[in-house]
């Protein structure tokens, strides 16, 4: 991600966006902090904890990774923007991750998830007490899904 990245209209209005609708599922926050929407990206991004999102393709892609996340999944940010969501999940667990995200999508958020998760050279991580909720805005409408966890173990 670059300055350029910071000060675009999408990741202004998504930075928004992921901690409004975080907000209005669980009645957290997810940055202690308020800040004003042109800032809130940017913290998100150099935030300690993981943090994600995808769009609403048919097969989502993922739209955001804060450095934590490009770290854990060992990619760069032109490279984390062109994966669909599914790959970050083990062969033999996408369909376990399909009812995760339908389950996620009918209840609006979940808390306290565990999975496993893969980088892009193979290392399995996994994920602890992840909340993943659904993208909305004030009008309710649908802009994907995210997921943040702070805590995660090598396997």
């Amino acid at each position: 991600m670059t300055e350029h990245d910071f000060n675009s209209n999408f990741y202004i209005k998504h930075g928004h966006l992921l901690c409004l609708s975080y907000t209005y599922w669980t009645g957290r926050k997810l940055l202690a902090k308020n800040l004003l929407p042109g800032s809130l990206i940017k913290t998100l991004y150099y935030a300690p904890f993981a943090i994600v999102s995808h769009d609403t393709q048919a097969d989502p892609v993922f739209n955001f990774g804060n450095k934590t996340a490009l770290h854990l999944f060992e990619l760069e940010w032109d490279h984390f923007l062109k994966l669909p969501s599914r790959e970050s999940v083990e062969m033999i667990k996408r369909d376990e991750r399909e009812k995760l995200m339908q389950r996620v999508t009918t209840d609006g958020y979940i808390d306290n998830y565990s999975g496993i998760r893969v980088s892009s050279s193979g290392k399995r991580f996994l994920i602890n007490d992840a909340t993943i909720w659904n993208i909305v805005d004030a009008d309710g409408v649908y802009h994907g899904q995210a997921a943040a966890f702070e805590n995660w173990t090598y396997l």
